[in-house]
């Protein structure tokens, strides 16, 4: 949705409004949970799938890969909680808390404006448009490359820590399924694994792009996931 796409559906016009609340608190505060949630998922995950070679001292001493475990769960556990939250607020919340969900193919002009985005992002348009909330490039992007993944490592997540846990475990009732997919479980291992690529390769580009949008458009990116404004640094389209 752009600018003025949304201060029309208000009865504004854009040049009057420079500011506009676009993430509510919810939203920011799921953002930065999340952020260092993955991080920790990330790092424990990748110790926990490529485990170091030996550990200092006697091994009745040592515990950290236990550790690491536990932080790893811990941390999964608080991704789920909140993600749940969000979805929940996908519902309650304004249109914005609603765009990493879906994407409206059956749109002609978010084809056009996503069409701009891409030139724009390859050097290839000399302005950028103004969005409110997340332009369609980023909206297209989300779906595929983070808010589903979220949900498969989620789902998988919950899967390998069930087998563990046992079959007469609350976690085996909810999640056992997934070994009627893949009754091997190292193939879900390998897919949880390379779940965790795929949203660390978003994140690499998502904060790329975030850092070059403050700089290089003419409105306000990083901040606006702290304050919830959006600040537009002039009157034009």
């Amino acid at each position: 949705m752009t600018i003025h796409e949304s201060i029309a559906a208000e009865g504004e016009k854009a040049v009057q409004r420079q500011n506009v609340y676009v993430y509510e608190a919810p939203v920011r505060i799921w953002h930065w949970v999340n952020a260092v949630s993955i991080l920790t998922l990330a790092l424990t995950g990748y110790f926990i799938g490529s485990p170091l070679p030996s550990v200092p001292g006697e091994a009745s001493a040592n515990f950290l890969m236990g550790y690491m475990r536990f932080m790893h769960f811990a941390a999964g556990q608080v991704l789920a909680v909140f993600l749940i939250l969000r979805v929940y607020w996908a519902f309650v919340g304004n249109v914005h808390a609603r765009q990493i969900f879906y994407v409206p193919f059956w749109s002609g002009h978010f084809w056009k404006e996503w069409l701009h985005e891409v030139r724009w992002y390859t050097f290839l348009a000399r302005q950028p448009k103004k969005y409110v909330g997340h332009n369609p490039l980023a909206q297209l992007t989300m779906l595929p490359m983070f808010t589903l993944p979220l949900f498969f490592m989620v789902t998988t997540g919950f899967a390998l820590y069930s087998e563990g846990a046992g079959r007469d475990s609350l976690e085996y009732a909810l999640f056992g399924w997934v070994f009627s997919i893949w009754p091997n479980s190292q193939d879900i291992h390998t897919f949880h694994h390379l779940g965790m690529w795929v949203i660390l390769v978003f994140v690499m580009v998502h904060i790329y792009v975030a850092v070059r949008e403050d700089i290089m458009s003419r409105q306000s990116i990083i901040s606006s996931m702290i304050s919830g404004e959006r600040l537009f640094k002039d009157g034009e389209d």
